[in-house]
């Protein structure tokens, strides 16, 4: 298997991680699957801002795991799962680091939602 490149962040490529300090809520149609008020904003570079959720404050009933994995260089290895809500299955909509690179170890036990597949509203 080929050497993964690990990059850190540098003035080229900002990687911050910080308490989003508001309610996070995520719903797939009407129904709830995700409330916190423990989320962390990582704002990378200059891609939008994503909200990672404790995973403790996900539905679990929601969520399937799935074979998928990701790699990313300046944040490790994603592993993903789907949303099953309503009879319908959201595939991949959810994905984790589970042992993420030192630089964003905070989001370690936290999930993102993909916004074009649910609503994740930052309230308050």
């Amino acid at each position: 298997m080929p050497t993964r490149q690990r990059l850190g962040p540098g003035p080229d490529h900002p990687i911050t991680v910080t308490p989003t300090g508001r309610r996070v809520v995520v719903r797939v149609g009407g129904t709830v699957v995700a409330d916190t008020r423990a989320a962390l904003t990582l704002q990378e570079s200059t891609y939008p801002a994503v909200q990672y959720v404790p995973l403790v404050d996900v539905d679990p009933a929601a969520l399937r795991g799935s074979g998928t994995r990701t790699w990313c260089p300046y944040k490790g290895e994603a592993s993903y799962r789907s949303l099953v809500v309503g009879g319908a299955e959201l595939t991949d909509a959810v994905w984790t680091y589970e042992e993420p690179s030192p630089a964003v170890a905070p989001i370690a036990g936290h999930v993102a939602f993909y916004p074009d597949r649910v609503d994740v509203a930052v309230e308050g």
